[in-house]
């Protein structure tokens, strides 16, 4: 399970142990399901597909999706057709389905859709007098915001009015970069278009914030998701950042005064963000007794019931049309219609790699963001044409 920590070290620890003990309650003839937990970046994501290709050591699993399709090329991953039910085909958005399928098959059970949105550390809002934006704020009334957040307290500690994380892995940052209205990928996912006039001036915007602003931390672009919720939410030292909705919930049981707002909207005049569909995929085991097993256990740990036994289960917005989900999770609901979701296909991890290193160096002062979109066009085009 990706950003798990065992006995209940973390948020996804805690959630993922109840829901478990509870599917096991409910199953009394079940033998046991042992957890094993990777870390939510590159890292982990790397060394859970692994096991996942070998074969031996995971059964159900969480993967960011755009993995999934070298699992499915690979023969490592169940599809779920012969186990899907009429009540599941109609609860399930049907564009997820969509989303999940090869070759008329499907191969992953739809979990939920994270947006991105911007944190809001309401105490700190509050300490320098700044209003709470409206949802349809720019990107010039963000950083006239950031800037009045950014300052020093009077026992030297430094505050910064946004941070967000910068990896392979996540694209906490990218609706800056794609809030002028460039796009990485043609609609078809054929050709690379990130490096459009659209793409620079939006790429410009995210590299101010740091170079020219001077609103982030000094290592702004290298920060891991611990540095970002530590500084947030213990240091109290950003005011907004971006990411999707899981630390929510750590947030509210944490007791914390804070809110999100939607990214604010670039030239394009539109909203837009980022994200991805989280899924719960099974391996493809030869055992047809333990792979109705783990198909179950997968259906369960997309469905409503996990929901109503698990208080704050759903991080994100369901995929299911049955499931609820509360504040501080249904702040992020009115973003999913406008959310971008990550290209589904094979190149994909290899792409966000390739751009990343390009973002982050432009980010870091290294190249201007022409240079940093337009490198990496011939590897990407190449990458697209097989």
């Amino acid at each position: 399970m990706l950003g798990y920590s065992p006995n209940g070290g973390n948020q996804t620890g805690k959630l993922t142990d109840a829901a478990v003990a509870a599917y096991k309650k409910a199953h009394k003839n079940l033998k046991g399901v042992t957890i094993t937990g990777y870390t939510g970046d590159q890292s982990g994501f790397t060394k859970l597909t692994q096991a996942v290709q070998g074969g031996s050591t995971v059964d159900v699993f969480r993967l960011p999706s755009d993995v999934l399709p070298t699992l499915v090329r690979a023969g490592s991953v169940a599809p779920i057709d012969d186990f899907l039910t009429a009540d599941d085909k109609s609860d399930i958005a049907s564009n997820l389905l969509d989303a999940v399928s090869t070759d008329g098959k499907r191969y992953s059970w739809p979990l939920w859709v994270p947006p991105v949105g911007m944190y809001l550390n309401l105490d700190i809002f509050k300490e320098r007098g700044v209003d709470v934006p409206n949802d349809d704020w720019t990107y010039e009334e963000f950083v006239d915001i950031a800037k009045r957040l950014t300052f020093k307290r009077s026992n030297g500690q430094q505050v910064y009015g946004y941070s967000g994380v910068i990896d392979p892995g996540v694209v906490n940052t990218w609706p800056f970069i794609m809030g002028d209205g460039a796009y990485p990928l043609s609609k078809d996912n054929k050709q690379y278009t990130f490096n459009t006039p659209e793409g620079v001036s939006g790429l410009q915007k995210l590299m101010d914030l740091a170079l020219k602003y001077k609103v982030t931390p000094p290592d702004f672009g290298t920060q891991t998701t611990t540095d970002m919720v530590t500084g947030f939410s213990q240091k109290k030292n950003y005011a907004m950042y971006s990411e999707p909705s899981g630390s929510s919930a750590t947030y509210k049981a944490l007791g914390m005064n804070f809110t999100v707002k939607s990214m604010p909207i670039g030239m394009s005049g539109k909203p837009l963000t980022t994200g991805g569909i989280g899924l719960i995929s099974v391996t493809n085991l030869q055992d047809e007794n333990k792979l109705k097993a783990a198909m179950d256990l997968a259906r369960y740990l997309t469905s409503s019931q996990v929901g109503h036994d698990i208080t704050g289960y759903y991080l994100a917005p369901g995929a299911r049309k049955s499931v609820e989900v509360s504040n501080p999770i249904a702040l992020f609901k009115p973003f999913v219609p406008y959310t971008y979701i990550t290209p589904i296909i094979a190149q994909w991890p290899q792409i966000r790699t390739i751009l990343h290193d390009q973002i982050q160096k432009a980010v870091l002062g290294k190249v201007t963001a022409k240079d940093a979109l337009n490198n990496p066009a011939s590897e990407v085009n190449s990458l697209l044409n097989g």
